[in-house]
């Protein structure tokens, strides 16, 4: 019999879903997680919201507990404008939060963990963000390249940076939130292909040593947790961070 081995990037493969009729619309196991995802979402409100009792029960506590924790990130980022901006903060933090929760569990796909996905989700945030300071300020926004206070003279060199750092955030917005579940599943993967592989290789004392990576498994999925939670919050608040810079520019 062969050994186990490990192949941690295996689990990020695309494979058809829905059967037949996902092959025939290229529709695949990443697009059924969105779909899970916002089917969660809507009906996780659906229900919390739906007896809106004075004395909230576990589902509406936490329905409502998210809504003001977004709420109250989009007016003490961005100012009372943010309030305009809050379904779709909303929106964008709730998507990649159940992103991040269910591709933590068997049989489901980390959507959150392919760089199209999260590239597609800061590009939107990038575009909208600017669209919105050209339509407050006008060709006005331009002005938010220039450096306040700083001589003439440097303006050639300071403005293209400001332009190349403004231009990035896309890219560093998306990376950040692929690299990090992207390492969390791999290092996961890693650890249990190590039990499988001490278990095959040395038998009872494999089996024994193997509590150890075990451990660390059970420990890295406590990290996860968190790391599903802080990424989908980091995305959320530079989301409003982008949006406060095309209100206010600066």
């Amino acid at each position: 019999m062969a050994a186990p081995t490990i192949d941690a990037l295996g689990q990020f493969s695309l494979t058809t879903g829905l059967g037949p009729i996902g092959r025939a619309v290229n529709f695949t196991n990443s697009n059924e997680a969105m779909l899970a995802a916002a089917v969660i979402i809507v009906a996780l409100f659906a229900f919390g919201l739906k007896a809106r009792a004075l004395v909230p029960g576990r589902v509406q506590a936490l329905v409502e507990v998210l809504y003001e924790f977004v709420h109250n990130m989009c007016v003490d980022t961005i100012g009372e404008e943010g309030k305009r901006f809050f379904p779709l903060v909303f929106t964008i933090f709730s998507f990649i939060l159940l992103g991040n929760l269910i591709g933590l569990f068997p049989y489901f796909f980390a959507f959150t963990s392919h760089i199209a996905v999260t590239l597609a989700l800061a590009l939107f945030v990038f575009l909208f963000s600017t669209a919105v300071g050209f339509y407050v300020h006008g060709f006005g926004f331009l002005k938010f390249f220039v450096p306040a206070g700083v001589p003439v003279w440097l303006l050639p060199l300071l403005v293209p940076i400001e332009i190349i750092s403004y231009l990035s955030r896309p890219v560093s917005l998306s990376v950040r939130l692929f690299a990090n579940m992207t390492a969390g599943h791999v290092m996961w993967e890693v650890f249990a292909g190590f039990m499988l592989i001490l278990t095959a290789g040395f038998g009872v004392f494999g089996a024994v040593a193997s509590i150890i990576p075990l451990g660390l498994n059970v420990a890295l999925a406590a990290l996860e947790l968190l790391v599903a939670l802080l990424q989908a919050y980091v995305f959320a608040i530079l989301t409003c961070l982008y949006l406060h810079d095309a209100v206010h520019m600066h």
